[in-house]
């Protein structure tokens, strides 16, 4: 899907006033929850979460204004990493206080920071990776509906950017390694080092892409209008505030989602593993369904894809050394039987993941295969119980393999360029456009 302007842009200065109007109405919609956390006593915890959750939706406008603003200093990818970074910690704070009480009572808390990681790494390709081409078809038949002219351009999917193959390849290279986990009974601390690095090197080799003058519309115009250093101010103070937003009532959202769901009985189990998860991942998804809808749908799914790197290396890698600090000793966090199914069955998804986008696309047939084959282990998990829940994670994790085994050989020829504009090329030399 080709990125364009959704119409001629008017002079800044004709719409400042109902620029500057959404970003107040923004920064208001934090106040309730910001209030509800420290100075009020809290509501019951359905009107507690509606609290929370617009502020997180609000913190999600300001980053989407920063990540865009952001690409006018640094590049697109480095943007998204940073943008991917700040929405991907509702899952950090969640899942790290799992993985700090699993140091002082692993039998308990264990099984629940793993949980957790998996559930929000499915729920990101499997929910996010498809909205994002949905939200995006929608967008365009709105706009031809009212004979835009752009809606006309749409190619019927969304592709990434050569430059974006960065984001991609490391994908690739930490979904390899992950497929060794359901292979151990712990996480170690080696495998920290090897993630973490990873990450590291994701970071560096992003950081070399060149940066650009991206489409504004909306408030990100009005940040992009002003002058260099009040730009960067103010796209750092998008940044830091939104990030503080989303720390701030990303736990308490969480929670309370989690006790609204007690009350109407459903499983503990259930709720860490995708009730909490969908909660915290909630910044990530809304931003990358706000880029969709806004005709900026390759932005969108590179911000998930970045999520994703984040979350298999960073945030995979940051849980034994949490479970370290916690017990005092250099073991890993135990890894038992459900848990190896649920790595084993997150990892084939990845693995299918990649196929599918490693010729720098998605189109809808395939987003319908992301979310069907998703929603396949959760439903028939809900309905039927653990017993054959187990036979169901391997059924599809075994299938996720083979699909992505056919893929890869029918698009063999994109393998050699992925690699090499990922690992290897001068990003500032590959310009835009899929491989």
């Amino acid at each position: 899907m080709h990125e364009v302007s959704p119409g001629a842009a008017a002079p800044a200065s004709e719409h400042s006033a109902r620029q500057r109007a959404i970003v107040v109405l923004v920064a208001l919609g934090t106040v309730p929850g910001l209030v509800v956390r420290f100075v009020a006593d809290h509501p019951t915890p359905w009107v507690a979460a509606a609290l929370f959750g617009i502020a997180i939706v609000a913190a999600a406008f300001a980053l989407s204004w920063a990540a865009e603003v952001a690409q006018m200093d640094v590049s697109r990818g480095l943007a998204l990493a940073a943008l991917a970074f700040i929405a991907v910690l509702p899952e950090y704070a969640v899942d790290l206080v799992f993985a700090w009480k699993a140091g002082k009572n692993p039998d308990e808390f264990a099984h629940l920071a793993l949980a957790n990681m998996t559930g929000a790494n499915r729920l990101l390709i499997g929910l996010g990776w498809s909205a994002v081409v949905f939200v995006a078809v929608l967008a365009y038949r709105r706009r031809r509906k009212v004979g835009d002219p752009t809606a006309s351009m749409w190619a019927g999917e969304v592709q990434l950017d050569r430059t974006q193959s960065v984001e991609l390849a490391f994908l690739a290279l930490a979904t390899a390694y992950s497929l060794t986990l359901p292979l151990k009974r712990t996480l170690t601390l080696f495998d920290a080092a090897l993630l973490v690095g990873i990450f590291v090197a994701y970071l560096i080799r992003i950081s070399g892409a060149p940066s650009e003058h991206p489409d504004l519309v909306g408030p990100a115009q009005l940040f992009g209008s002003l002058g260099k250093a009040k730009r960067r101010l103010s796209v750092l103070v998008l940044f830091v505030t939104s990030a503080g937003v989303i720390l701030a009532v990303a736990e308490p959202f969480a929670e309370n989602l989690v006790h609204t769901g007690k009350e109407f009985g459903v499983d503990e189990f259930l709720l860490v593993q995708w009730l909490a998860p969908l909660a915290s991942e909630a910044p990530e998804l809304i931003v990358a369904i706000l880029f969709a809808w806004r005709l900026k749908a390759k932005a969108g799914l590179g911000a998930l894809v970045s999520s994703k790197v984040n979350q298999w290396t960073l945030l995979v890698g940051t849980l034994p050394i949490v479970f370290a600090l916690s017990s005092g000793s250099t073991h890993g966090l135990p890894i038992d039987g459900v848990q190896r199914e649920e790595i084993f069955l997150t990892a084939a998804q990845s693995v299918f993941a990649v196929a599918v986008l490693m010729n720098l696309s998605l189109d809808v047939r395939e987003a319908l295969w992301l979310l069907g084959l998703f929603l396949t282990q959760f439903i028939i998990g809900a309905m039927f119980g653990d017993t054959v829940d187990m036979y169901t994670r391997i059924a599809v994790g075994c299938t996720y393999l083979v699909l992505a085994a056919w893929i890869a050989i029918r698009r063999r020829e994109h393998v050699r360029p992925l690699a090499r504009n990922g690992f290897r090329h001068d990003l500032s030399s590959l310009g835009g456009g899929p491989t």
